[in-house]
């Protein structure tokens, strides 16, 4: 599974045939639950519908809160 690595692991994803799965783990889960609201959603992971544009705002955040944890 491609993952972004820095110094540990930042995010993980994989293309399925009706959704990207993004694996930022559960704290980044935790903290963007409210924005999360209109995917499915589990303890690390996130599904994001294929058909419809992918929210890169919110991955971008999501990420850049994996970047500053400790």
């Amino acid at each position: 599974m491609p993952t972004f690595y820095f110094h540990r692991n930042i995010i993980h994803f994989a293309n399925f045939k009706h959704h990207i799965g993004i694996y930022p783990g559960a704290e980044a889960i935790i903290q963007f639950a409210g924005q999360l609201a209109d995917y499915k959603t589990s303890k690390g992971t996130i599904q994001l519908p294929v058909d419809k544009p992918l929210p890169e705002s919110l991955i971008r955040q999501i990420v850049r809160f994996n970047l500053d944890l400790p």
